[in-house]
């Protein structure tokens, strides 16, 4: 709509999509039923999350890991300056800006955030 100049005047229809099953399903149909309703959750899981990187002084690694919420833990790696290393992590939409704010105050510079498409766990 925005590309063209237009704007949305009145909601005709608002639909859900849901999968629905019999109550007596073969094993394979299970199997299938499975595949999607895990492949449907990563998508979702994945919509709420960020993932994040950013360049750290390493005195300040341990002050920023505690910050960091991660999916296990958050990837620690060293960077070609000496003194300083690159952390990678997942942080939840809902805490975003709190998050961010902490690692900054901690010394987290060079900071990139990138959407997650699927989240496989």
């Amino acid at each position: 709509l925005f590309k063209n100049n237009l704007k949305e005047v009145e909601v005709l229809l608002k639909s859900e999509a849901v999968l629905a099953k019999s109550p007596v399903i073969t094993k394979e149909a299970q199997e299938i039923l499975d595949k999607i309703q895990f492949r449907i959750q990563s998508v979702l899981k994945a919509r709420n999350s960020r993932y994040v990187l950013m360049n750290v002084p390493n005195d300040k690694i341990d002050n920023i890991v505690k910050i960091l919420p991660g999916m296990r833990s958050p990837t620690v790696l060293p960077l070609a300056q000496k003194g300083w290393s690159s952390i990678h992590t997942v942080i939840n939409k809902g805490s975003f800006w709190e998050v961010i704010d902490a690692l900054k105050a901690q010394g987290a510079e060079g900071i990139l955030v990138v959407p997650i498409e699927k989240m496989v766990i």
